[in-house]
C-alpha cells in the first residue's frame, strides 16, 4: 500500500489529505494515488493501481499496454470515451465502465471538470471488482458482482488481497468487532484484508466505492 512504505497492513486508514498532486503530462490534470501494489511500484512494475485523477480538459489517455482499466466518475457529469477508433463509450457518474489500457483512448468532458476512481490491473497478475454502494452492508458481501473481475479463493490472505473501501459521498462509517468505528471524509479509503474485511460493515448516507481487489 502506498504511502507509508513498508508491507501491506490488515487494515489501514488512507486519508485523502496525505496524497500527493503529480500534473499529467498532456496537462489536462492530475492525479493522486491511493494504493498500489507491490508497495512504491512505479508504472512499469505495479500489479494493481487505485487512484484519483482530476480531469480538467478533453485529451487522450495515456497508453498503458497489458493493463485493464477500470474507471468510475466520482465527481462531475461525466467523460464519453472514444476506445480504439469507437465512440459513444459514455462514463457516467458512480458507473463502472472498464475497457483496455492499452487501447487508444480519448475523453471528452460532459458538462466540465471530473474526478475519475481510476484501478489500473496488470493482466495475468491482478482481478478487482469495483461496486457503488449505498446504505449499509457487510464490507466484502456481493464482491464479484460490480466491473471487471472477481478476487481469489483465499478471503484476501494473500499479499496485494483485499478490499479497499471509499467515501464518495456523504458520510461513511465502517466498523469492525473490538475496533473503533472509523469516520470515513470524502476520498478517504480504508484497506482491509482478511479476517477484518469479512468482519466489517459499513454504512454511508451517500455513496461509497467498495473495491475488491488480489494479485
Amino acid at each position: 500500500m502506498s504511502g507509508a512504505g513498508g508491507e501491506l497492513d490488515a487494515s489501514r486508514i488512507l486519508r485523502a489529505a496525505g496524497r500527493t498532486a503529480v500534473a499529467w503530462r498532456n496537462g489536462g490534470g492530475v492525479t493522486r494515488e491511493v494504493a498500489v501494489h507491490p508497495p512504491g511500484a512505479g508504472w512499469d512494475t505495479f500489479d494493481w493501481r487505485v487512484s484519483l485523477a482530476e480531469v480538467t480538459a478533453d485529451g487522450p489517455y495515456s497508453p498503458l499496454p497489458g493493463v485493464r482499466r477500470i474507471l468510475t466518475v466520482v465527481a462531475g457529469a461525466g467523460t464519453e470515451l472514444t476506445v480504439a477508433g469507437t465512440s459513444g463509450l459514455r462514463a457516467d457518474r458512480y458507473r463502472p465502465c472498464a475497457f483496455p489500457g492499452g487501447a487508444a483512448t480519448v475523453g471528452r468532458l460532459l458538462h466540465g471538470p471530473v474526478v475519475n476512481l481510476n484501478v489500473m490491473l496488470r493482466e495475468g497478475r491482478a482481478r478487482a471488482t469495483v461496486e457503488m454502494v449505498r446504505g449499509v452492508r457487510r464490507v466484502a458481501a456481493g464482491t464479484g458482482s460490480g466491473a471487471g473481475t472477481g478476487t481469489g479463493p483465499d478471503g484476501g490472505r494473500s499479499a496485494g488481497q483485499g478490499v479497499l473501501v471509499m467515501a464518495l459521498e456523504g458520510r461513511t462509517r465502517l466498523s469492525t468487532p473490538g475496533e473503533p468505528v472509523v469516520a470515513l471524509a470524502r476520498f478517504d479509503a480504508v484497506w482491509l484484508t482478511g479476517a477484518r474485511a469479512a468482519a466489517a460493515e459499513m454504512g454511508t448516507d451517500g455513496v461509497a466505492a467498495v473495491v475488491a481487489l488480489s494479485a
